[in-house]
């Protein structure tokens, strides 16, 4: 059986969104650099707020492959 959180990403509904940098680029395995590079490409789904550059969960989750459409 495979566990339901293999990386550790967090539930959307525990955490809706995530910081850009450091823990989106953490769970992706990026630098910093490549973090916001890959947002500023669209790469990466990203929210602003103010100055902030957040991630949704559920959007990273999906980006990463751990949730199963077929379930949803």
């Amino acid at each position: 059986m495979t566990p339901a959180n293999p990386v550790g990403v967090p539930d959307p509904r525990d955490r809706p969104t995530l910081d850009l940098w450091p823990e989106t680029g953490r769970y992706l395995g990026l630098s910093k650099c490549s973090t916001y590079d890959a947002a500023h490409r669209g790469e990466i789904p990203t929210i602003r707020i103010g100055r902030r550059l957040l991630v949704p969960t559920a959007a990273l989750r999906r980006l990463l492959e751990l949730d199963d459409p077929k379930s949803a």
